[in-house]
C-alpha cells in the first residue's frame, strides 16, 4: 500500500494505474483549474493531494511514516509527526514538483 491508497483508497490507486499520464496543460483546456485535474484528467476536487501523493509513491518514500497531503486551493499541505521529519525535505521536494502546486507548506501534526 503507497500514500495513495493509504489516503484516498484502493479505488483511487486503481484509477491512477489504469489511467494514461495525467497531463494537467491539456487538462486545463477543458476549464479544469491545475488544482483540480484528478489523477485521470477529469475535474476532482482533491486532484493535486492525489497526484502528490501518487508522486510520493513513485519517489519511493516510505508511506509508513505519519506524513499526510492535503491541498488548499493550489498549496500542498504536508502534515507530519515527527517519525516522517526524515523524509520531509524529499516529499516537499516531490511535491513542489507536481503540476499545478504554486506552493509547498509543511505542518507538524498536532
Amino acid at each position: 500500500m503507497g500514500f495513495l491508497s493509504k489516503l484516498f483508497g484502493k479505488k483511487e490507486e486503481e484509477k491512477a494505474a489504469a489511467a494514461p499520464q495525467v497531463s494537467v496543460q491539456e487538462a486545463t483546456k477543458n476549464s479544469i483549474p491545475p488544482e483540480k485535474v484528478g489523477l485521470d484528467g477529469n475535474f476532482d476536487e482533491s486532484g493535486l493531494a492525489k497526484r502528490v501523493a501518487k508522486a510520493l509513491d513513485d519517489a519511493n518514500i516510505s508511506d509508513h511514516v505519519g506524513l499526510w497531503v492535503a491541498q488548499t486551493g493550489s498549496v500542498v499541505v504536508l502534515k507530519y509527526n515527527p517519525d516522517a521529519e526524515g523524509v520531509l525535505a524529499q516529499a516537499k521536494q516531490v511535491a513542489s514538483s507536481v503540476e499545478g502546486a504554486t506552493e509547498v507548506q509543511t505542518v507538524p501534526n498536532s
